[in-house]
This record gives C-alpha cells, sequence and structure tokens, in this order.
C-alpha cells in the first residue's frame, strides 16, 4: 500500500509537469481576427504559452541559417525542463483532474501489474518477436528519424519537414532527461528481477535500470505526439505514428522488459512532453495559408431553426 501510494504521488507529479498555465487573458479580437477552427486545429492540446520557435525566420532555405536552430538547442532544453519541473507549483486547479485520471490509471495498472504478465504466454517466440518490435521505440531508431526529418527538409527546401525534426529532436532529449530522473527516484524491478513482483526500491541492476517508467514509451510516443501535431492531416499519418508507438508499448510487456504499468506511464508522459513541446516551438508562419473562399466560408452559417 505505501508502494501504491509512493507510485500515485509521482505519476500525479508527471502530468502536471507537461500542463503549464494558459497565457494572459488577451483584449477580444475583431471578428475577422479571431481563430477559426483550422488555426486551433493547429495549436496545442493543453495550454502551452508559445516560446521562441525552433524554426526563425533566419533558419528559412532561403536564408544561411541551416545550422543555427542546433545552436538554441541548449538553452531550450534548459527552459523546457525549468518549466516542466517548477510547473506544479504554478499550475492551475483546471488540470487537477488530469492528475487524477492520469495518476489513478496508473496505480490501477501497477496493481495489476504482476497478474496480467503472468496470463502472458511468455514463450520464447513472444519474447523474440516483442524484443524485434521494441526497436521502433529505441534511441537508434528515433534520432535518425528526427535526424532524417531535418536533412530531407533541408534538402527539399521544405520547412515543416525541417521543424518537424528540430522538434522531434527536442522532445527526445527532454524525454530522456524527464524518464532518467524518474528511474533514479522509483527504482522499480522489471517483470525478471526480484521474483517477478515488481516492487519499487527493489532493481537489483541499480537505478538507471529501474523499470519505471518505459524509456521506449515515453520517447516513442514523445516522437509520434510530434509528428502528429504537425501533420493532422491526412488522418492516416497519425494513425501510423500512433499505431507505431502503441506497437513499441506493446512489445516492451511482450519482451518482458516492462510491466503495463511502465508503458502506460511512459505513454502518457510521452504524449503530453511532445504536446508541450510542439506547442512551445512551433512556427505558425510554417502553417498553409488560408484561401479566399476558405475565409469567406468561416462567415457563412447555414441552419434551420426549428420552434
Amino acid at each position: 500500500m505505501k508502494t501504491l501510494a509512493v507510485t500515485f504521488l509521482l505519476a500525479s507529479f508527471a502530468l502536471p509537469a507537461f500542463s503549464q498555465a494558459p497565457p494572459a487573458v488577451e483584449p477580444a479580437k475583431p471578428q475577422d481576427e479571431q481563430s477559426t477552427p483550422q488555426d486551433q486545429a493547429q495549436r496545442s492540446a493543453v495550454d502551452v504559452k508559445p516560446g521562441p520557435p525552433v524554426i526563425k525566420q533566419k533558419d528559412l532555405w532561403e536564408g544561411t541559417g541551416y545550422f543555427h536552430p542546433f545552436g538554441r538547442m541548449p538553452k531550450y532544453i534548459f527552459q523546457d525542463q525549468k518549466a516542466i519541473w517548477s510547473s506544479p507549483f504554478h499550475t492551475t486547479s483546471e488540470d487537477a483532474k488530469f492528475w487524477a485520471i492520469f495518476g489513478g490509471v496508473t496505480v490501477a495498472f501497477i496493481a495489476t501489474d504482476r497478474h496480467v504478465v503472468n496470463q502472458l504466454p511468455n514463450s520464447s517466440s513472444q519474447v523474440s518477436i516483442s524484443n524485434w518490435a521494441s526497436r521502433f521505440g529505441a534511441a537508434y531508431t528515433l534520432i535518425p528519424l528526427s535526424a532524417g526529418f531535418y536533412f530531407l527538409g533541408s534538402a527539399g527546401k521544405n520547412e515543416r519537414f525541417r521543424e518537424t525534426g528540430l522538434i522531434g529532436f527536442e522532445a527526445l532529449i527532454d524525454a530522456t532527461l524527464v524518464v532518467e530522473t524518474m528511474k533514479l527516484v522509483m527504482d522499480r524491478a522489471r517483470p525478471l528481477e526480484s521474483g517477478g513482483k515488481g516492487h519499487f526500491e527493489d532493481s537489483p541492476n541499480g537505478r538507471l535500470y529501474s523499470g519505471f517508467p518505459s524509456g521506449h514509451a515515453i520517447s516513442a510516443w514523445a516522437m509520434a505526439s510530434v509528428v502528429a501535431h504537425q501533420y493532422p492531416h491526412p488522418r492516416i499519418i497519425p494513425i501510423l505514428a500512433y499505431g507505431l508507438a502503441s506497437t513499441v508499448v506493446i512489445a516492451r510487456v511482450g519482451a518482458r522488459k516492462h510491466f503495463p504499468g511502465d508503458v502506460v506511464a511512459g505513454s502518457a508522459m510521452g504524449w503530453f512532453l511532445g504536446d508541450f513541446v510542439y506547442g512551445k516551438r512551433h512556427n505558425g508562419a510554417l502553417d498553409p495559408k488560408r484561401t479566399v473562399a476558405q475565409k469567406v466560408l468561416d462567415h457563412v452559417q447555414i441552419g434551420l431553426e426549428l420552434r
């Protein structure tokens, strides 16, 4: 019971770390300047006060700044970490419901972890296939993927592609710092350690090898979140991104590297972290320009009122 209580508190700490207080209220804008549903779709799903974009005007392909963003990256990472770990002290009460949901779900999974894992076949083929599928969430897969977005975008003069790579890279670094810090604190034994009990403060191989939360899960979902935010249409792109991230989550449990609670916590933190970095660094100037017809239709309402 003591372990579950500690887990609940630490898991509840994680979500507000990625939820920022909303920006100050601005004066109402004229009707023609108000945001449209299409504009809102490009924003972060949680309230995040935008920061300096990862791609600035001087970095565009017609300029000379191909490597300027990398020089700013350490400062951005520092700002991210400061915001992540200090946010529980200035998060709005509106976010309390998210803490409760996330903490409750995490505790529920941890309470049933051992039973769920024991119900799996746990055969050699299950472990072998799962280990192979885990590669989609490994650093040697996600870092080259992020670099590919950036360098292919640079070669093709596609700024949105370049920005996706940079935001993805920033999110992956943030994810690594967060997950390693939490591993040091939690020190949870993995399914094949300490009799498979999954106790905290019980990892025999050192705190950095702790099972909670899953590093593969947080990294895969952080990258998937960035890609899905950048390319919400066509729908197949977010489906593929989240589908691959889900494959990683299932594979880590199937490979007997993590309990379900480990990957659920890592997945949630990864998604919110990707959402957070996108909200801070996305350059809205890269969004597609809306046509005149779309702007006109925003002010046209067709409907029938029955009395």
